[in-house]
């Protein structure tokens, strides 16, 4: 763990109530003048520090076995802690989330608050239904089984699609439909907005959350589904409430390493793995297998920003000459 206080200006005083003051660098980062008269604050605690601006209001707070938040990377950067530091730290605190009783569990307000949207005429498939067949056909070429996820139809439908009813909390909420004719719209969805799809499908065990895009990724390896090319405030609030090191797989396309910036930005991994002739996970796990790809992820995660950039920039360039 690094010693914050050791960051910090020459130019700083104690007060009797545990705070060290110095001249805050988050102010001219905020919209206002620099900071000259030491308005900026930390706090040392049991388990970790608190950083309070008390001139341009701006809080960031540091505990052990949490990962680090979007304001605090900023702050530790602002004070001129290395990148790579950073990294180190954040691995470090996490590790203190596999110890028991080291941190209780915070009993935090619910993030996501969804009305049910009951789906009406749609029933579950059934292996052996002949009516069933082309659908249940249609998930074994995606690598997938009626065991993998409770999919459904919608009999109301005249176009053959497989229903993927969302959940939160075992509540339907929403779904999508992955129509199997040669028709446009490919998907008819139903969602709420910034839904983070898979958060049910995570057990508290695991010290990771793989994040991908699509919805038939996030069921193959048990992952959450952004259900876009991008990463809005709200989902990743859902994600750093999990508690969990967050690691983004991006789709090996122009168009999905668009969440690339977003991840880091939100000091989230991200792994890019070598998958020749995949374009995303649900595409690795149906060549390689799943355990080869979940292993594959884990190890080609990156957690440096610079070599993050480097992965981004080497797909880029294979992309290119693919496209050439």
């Amino acid at each position: 763990m690094i010693d914050i206080l050791s960051y910090l200006p020459a130019k700083r005083k104690s007060t009797a109530s545990g705070w060290t003051s110095f001249n805050s660098p988050c102010c001219e980062h905020n919209g206002q003048s620099k900071d000259t008269r030491g308005r900026g604050g930390i706090k040392l605690t049991d388990d970790g520090w608190v950083y309070h601006c008390f001139n341009c209001n701006f809080k960031a707070t540091f505990k052990i076995g949490r990962p680090l938040s979007v304001k605090l990377r900023k702050l530790l950067s602002w004070l001129k802690v290395d990148s790579h530091d950073i990294e180190v730290l954040n691995l470090e605190s996490l590790k203190h989330r596999t110890l028991a009783d080291l941190i209780p569990t915070p009993s935090a307000p619910p993030l996501m608050s969804y009305a049910d949207r009951p789906l009406g005429t749609t029933v579950e498939l059934i292996s052996n239904n002949t009516q069933d067949q082309v659908l249940v056909d249609y998930l074994h070429s995606r690598g997938l089984t009626l065991d993998d996820y409770p999919f459904m139809k919608d009999s109301a439908q005249s176009r053959p699609g497989v229903l993927i009813p969302y959940t939160y909390k075992n509540r339907i909420v929403g779904h999508t439909i992955r129509f199997l004719d040669s028709r446009k719209p490919k998907y008819l969805s139903d969602q709420p907005p910034h839904f983070v799809f898979g958060v049910d499908l995570q057990n508290s065990s695991w010290s990771a959350v793989i994040v991908v895009e699509g919805v038939f990724d996030a069921i193959s390896i048990n992952g959450v589904g952004l259900l876009h090319n991008d990463i809005s405030n709200e989902q990743a609030r859902v994600l750093q409430s999990l508690g969990k090191e967050i690691i983004v797989v991006p789709d090996q396309d122009l168009a999905g390493l668009a969440v690339v910036d977003k991840a880091i930005e939100y000091g989230f991994s991200v792994s890019v793995p070598n998958w020749e002739g995949c374009k995303d996970v649900n595409d690795a796990v149906c060549k390689y297998g799943k355990l080869f790809t979940l292993l594959s992820i884990l190890q080609a995660k990156e957690t440096s920003r610079i070599k993050i950039e480097l992965r981004k920039k080497q797909l880029l360039k294979h992309l290119g000459n693919n496209i050439d």
